[in-house]
């Protein structure tokens, strides 16, 4: 990958799961990762919408390019410029560990009476 192709930096993040010593209960939440440059390109159409069950689904997709690394996992989301993605496809191995190329996804409810 060239340098100056990674022009966007964004955070990885994963989850962690603790668990409440007092009433056993186990708590999901979102922590910071790493934070790299990488290539993202927003897909065309930029934007999709669905119905599913009275609630509308946008989407918009985004293909990021970055560095070979070994440690991103397809668990993991994206903060970008505001934006949270999550992982939908990918990581794969760009050539011969010349990159990592992924799909992510950034969903947005709204909900409307039936």
């Amino acid at each position: 990958m060239k340098k100056g192709t990674l022009d966007r930096r964004i955070e990885f993040q994963r989850r962690q799961v603790t668990r409440d010593p007092s009433y056993g209960t186990s708590q999901e939440t979102w922590v910071p990762y790493v934070k790299v440059w990488e290539q993202v390109q927003d897909v065309l159409p930029s934007r999709a919408e669905s119905l599913d069950e009275s609630v509308s689904i946008q989407r918009r997709p985004a293909r990021i390019r970055t560095r070979f690394r070994t440690d991103v996992t397809a668990d993991m989301r994206i903060i970008y410029a505001g934006r949270i993605l999550q992982i939908i496809a990918g990581p794969v191995e760009l050539g011969r560990r010349d990159g990592l190329e992924m799909m992510a996804e950034e969903l947005s409810t709204e909900g409307h009476a039936p």
